[in-house]
């Protein structure tokens, strides 16, 4: 297994627990438009769990990946909901935006790493 498949396994397996222990921040950027946002943080940290899961074991990983891919493209509006929220914070420290900003295109090595998982060549 890379180096980049256990970094997204283990960067999915800790967002996905930190869905259930602390809901409330996932709840906040989920997109204004879709309701039942507990619910919507909840099912994805479940997928993250199981998707981090799947990418460890040899015989789960291809399907891990492309769970993993998929899930991390459906979250990416609730990234960029996030970034605008932000934005619109008179509060937020101008390092907090800049991160925003810079946290957005990382989803990008995140989703190679999940393919290549799904392709089989991690």
């Amino acid at each position: 297994m890379s180096r980049d498949v256990k970094i997204l396994a283990a960067v999915l397996g800790t967002a996905g627990v930190l869905h259930f222990v602390k809901p409330e921040p996932f709840e906040k950027i989920v997109p204004k438009a879709l309701p039942r946002k507990k619910e919507l943080v909840y099912a994805s940290g479940v997928v993250e769990v199981a998707s981090a899961a799947m990418l460890l074991r040899p015989s789960t990983r291809r399907t891990g990946g492309r769970l993993a891919a998929l899930l991390l493209i459906s979250v990416f509006p609730a990234n960029v909901q996030m970034t605008a929220d932000g934005f619109r914070s008179r509060k937020a420290p101008t390092w907090y935006k800049v991160g925003l900003v810079l946290r957005l295109p990382l989803q990008v090595p995140m989703i190679r790493a999940a393919q290549k998982a799904a392709r089989g060549e991690a």
